[in-house]
Parts: structure tokens; C-alpha cells; sequence
């Protein structure tokens, strides 16, 4: 009896249909296909340098312009993580000290010299 009473429920819990979930996988494929084509222009092996800001703002705005709404980093870098393997792409801990060390630059003398 308990499922004949459950019965009358089930129509309101229509099955997800091929038709509505079919948006969601060509904007999901879309948004693959435009982070495929935004790697043309910065690639992923540049996140491991110094350069690594500038190119995940690169990636965020090229997705914003292709597809018309705001990414987060993290959403980009989730993204890429699709593909790529990020854990390689970390800084490592002696590579962020090089930037911290301060150097104070000096012509040299032989430049100096020549304008005298």
C-alpha cells in the first residue's frame, strides 16, 4: 500500500529530460571551447612565473569578453585544472624569496665613463 501512495508524487518529480539539460552541457562545452582558445594567448606555462597574474587576468577577461558575465580567479584556475595539472604550476617556496631580496642598481662604470 505504501507504494501506491507514493505513487501520486511521482509526476510531480519529473525525470530531468535530455531537452533541458542540453543547455547546460553546449554552455559548459562552450566555456571548455573558450578556455582552449584563450590558452592560445596565454599559456599555461606561464602561470608558473612572474608572469602568473597577469596571464589568469588574461584568462578572466578573455572569458568575460567571449562569454558575456564576470570569472572568478578561482573559477578560471578550476577551469584549468580540467586540463592541466596546477599542482606543478605552484611557486616554489625559494622562487618567491628572489623577489623579496632587494638589489640597488648602479650603472656601470663604463657607462659612466663615456659620457664624461
Amino acid at each position: 500500500m505504501d507504494n501506491v501512495e507514493s505513487a501520486p508524487d511521482s509526476p510531480a518529480q519529473a525525470p530531468p529530460s535530455s531537452a533541458s539539460s542540453l543547455p547546460k552541457e553546449q554552455s559548459q562545452v562552450e566555456l571548455e571551447l573558450r578556455l582552449l582558445q584563450a590558452l592560445e594567448f596565454y599559456p599555461p606555462s606561464k602561470l608558473k612565473g612572474i608572469h602568473r597574474h597577469f596571464v589568469l587576468y588574461g584568462l578572466m577577461e578573455y572569458l568575460r569578453k567571449s562569454l558575456d558575465r564576470q570569472f572568478s580567479s578561482d573559477e578560471v584556475l578550476q577551469l584549468l585544472d580540467r586540463f592541466f595539472n596546477l599542482e606543478m604550476l605552484k611557486p616554489e617556496d625559494d622562487e618567491k624569496d628572489n623577489f623579496r631580496q632587494g638589489e640597488e642598481f648602479s650603472l656601470p662604470e663604463s657607462f659612466l665613463n663615456k659620457e664624461e
